[in-house]
């Protein structure tokens, strides 16, 4: 597999009129998201038809899956909303991502909205 990434950008997407960025340098990348509402959004998946229950999650959890990719590319990627860091993939020093207390108190506000 790869020994290590390098990665210069800077790449600004549009998702219904938010700027979403994603920066990199070196074997760093950050993606910023301007709302935990967009990143619900984001997350979501594509949507049920009405009446048909939500599906079990099955296999392996995704966000450790992301965290073995980025670390099998040598890369570390900083997930961030409104600037503030959410969660780490990718750290060589971990077994799985490292999520902060912005991304817990963050996803708890989310459910009162």
């Amino acid at each position: 597999m790869a020994n290590g990434l390098e990665v210069e950008a800077q790449l600004v997407l549009t998702w219904n009129g938010q700027p979403v960025q994603l920066a990199g340098s070196g074997s760093y990348l950050i993606l910023n998201v301007p709302s935990q509402q967009l990143l619900d959004e984001l997350t979501a998946g594509p949507p049920r038809p009405p009446g048909q229950p939500k599906p079990k999650a099955k296999g392996p959890d995704p966000l450790q899956q992301l965290h073995e990719l980025a670390r099998r590319l040598g890369l570390v990627l900083d997930l961030r909303v409104a600037g503030k860091t959410y969660v780490t993939f990718g750290l060589p020093d971990r077994n799985g991502p490292k999520i902060t207390l912005h991304a817990v108190l963050g996803k708890l506000g989310s459910f009162f909205r």
